[in-house]
């Protein structure tokens, strides 16, 4: 599905997406990525939501941000809550969603000027 939103000031803006692959800016990822406003990370270590662990999470963690945003794929899939502990502890909220709600939402948050990351598993 594409997205259509105006790329100003240099953001990271998702433009699409399909089931193994997301849009961000001109580029096209078949991994999972972390993308924020004016950070990309194309090489997230989780592929899939069974392999998402302690070590993906405390990354996250160290981010500048208010809000992550988990894509858990094509379909939303709950991890055990207490690998968001360490998020919790830097009082970042976590929103758990299948990855093309997780796109949608990023671009309305970003819009809106908020610290937001996006944390994509392409599966």
């Amino acid at each position: 599905m594409k997205l259509h939103h105006n790329n100003q000031d240099g953001l990271n803006i998702i433009k699409a997406y399909t089931e193994n692959s997301v849009s961000i800016n001109e580029e096209i990822y078949a991994r999972s990525v972390i993308v924020q406003a004016h950070y990309l990370e194309s090489a997230w270590a989780p592929q899939s939501i069974d392999e998402l662990d302690g070590a993906a999470i405390r990354e996250l963690a160290k981010l500048d941000t208010e809000i992550i945003l988990l894509g858990t794929g094509q379909k939303q899939r709950f991890p055990d809550r207490r690998l968001f502990v360490p998020l919790y502890d830097r009082n970042i909220g976590i929103e758990v969603m299948n990855t093309p709600a997780a796109c949608r939402t990023y671009n309305i948050l970003l819009e809106e000027g908020r610290a937001v990351t996006a944390a994509l598993l392409i599966d």
